[in-house]
């Protein structure tokens, strides 16, 4: 089994991908393979912990340092890594790369984000991060805020959150909106309404899901400023939110929530991402089988 979408998955299966984040079994002998044709921190490192966790070994793939660079397909490089490894994890800039690297390959494959389309595990990690904060993952009032439109991690959450039966409220810069093709597919087969709008209203939020401002989208560099500014979260911001509210990011984050509130009840963003490594455990156990 691969995972290249969280599009690919039905509501019981991902129930049952999360419920195998406590409960990992060990694969010695293992080998999982990180390559990465982007740079990346916490995905990487993760990953490649999370395999040394489950008793595996890892191999880590330098695209600068590779045949690639002699004129070699990246279908081919895959192919080859697959006779080196039980799980391949793949990042790459082109939408649909991590679905042709698991045509190409026999060994599992896992989507670490293909361009600006899908990056399921990290929706793993904002799930379950939100279930053991909030002990469920339906029935909440969840504001997803800052570049809709180019955050790849966004994209695989919102589906999610409305398969759960979330409240949606998507909060953009005009421009940086989620695909409304989406949003309208989301409301007819989830049939949950999802608010969209360009205001920040956060008093009657469970999470607050932030992503940065991709500046280099915009022609633009004051108006980049001016956005970032305007969708900053700041103490201020927060005045008359509940009391338990949780707030998320994927990081990195580039100024987008003031580091005053670091030390506040409500983040819980570095926490999020210390759940990277059991979540990847867990999705590499299950794809790997027991």
């Amino acid at each position: 089994m691969d995972l290249i979408s969280i599009r690919d998955l039905d509501k019981k299966q991902i129930e049952t991908m999360l419920e195998a984040v406590d409960k990992t079994t060990a694969h010695k002998g293992k080998i999982l393979a990180t390559a990465f044709f982007e740079p990346s921190t916490r995905t990487r490192l993760s990953f490649q912990s999370a395999a040394l966790r489950l008793g595996m070994n890892y191999i880590d793939f330098s695209p600068e340092l590779s045949s690639l660079r002699k004129g070699e397909s990246f279908g081919d490089t895959i192919r080859m890594m697959d006779g080196y490894a039980d799980v391949i994890v793949v990042r790459h800039p082109k939408e649909g790369a991590a679905r042709l690297a698991a045509e190409a390959a026999e060994s599992a494959v896992i989507n670490a984000g293909d361009g600006g389309n899908q990056h399921p595990t990290q929706t793993f990690i904002d799930l379950y991060t939100i279930k053991k904060l909030k002990k469920k993952l339906g029935g909440l009032r969840i504001a997803l805020v800052g570049d809709l439109k180019h955050a790849r991690s966004m994209h695989s959450l919102v589906y999610a959150l409305a398969m759960f039966g979330n409240m949606l409220r998507l909060v953009s810069p005009a421009g940086l909106e989620l695909d409304p093709a989406l949003v309208e597919e989301i409301e007819g087969k989830f049939k949950e309404k999802v608010e969209t709008g360009k205001e920040m209203r956060l008093n009657d939020v469970d999470v607050l899901y932030v992503c940065r401002i991709q500046e280099e989208r915009f022609a633009d560099p004051y108006e980049a400023k001016r956005m970032k500014e305007k969708f900053r979260i700041t103490l201020s911001t927060l005045e008359g939110v509940k009391k338990d509210l949780v707030i998320l990011h994927p990081l990195p984050r580039i100024g987008e929530i003031d580091p005053g509130l670091d030390k506040t009840p409500y983040a819980k963003y570095f926490e999020q991402a210390h759940y990277g490594v059991p979540v990847r455990m867990g999705i590499i156990d299950y794809l790997l089988g027991r």
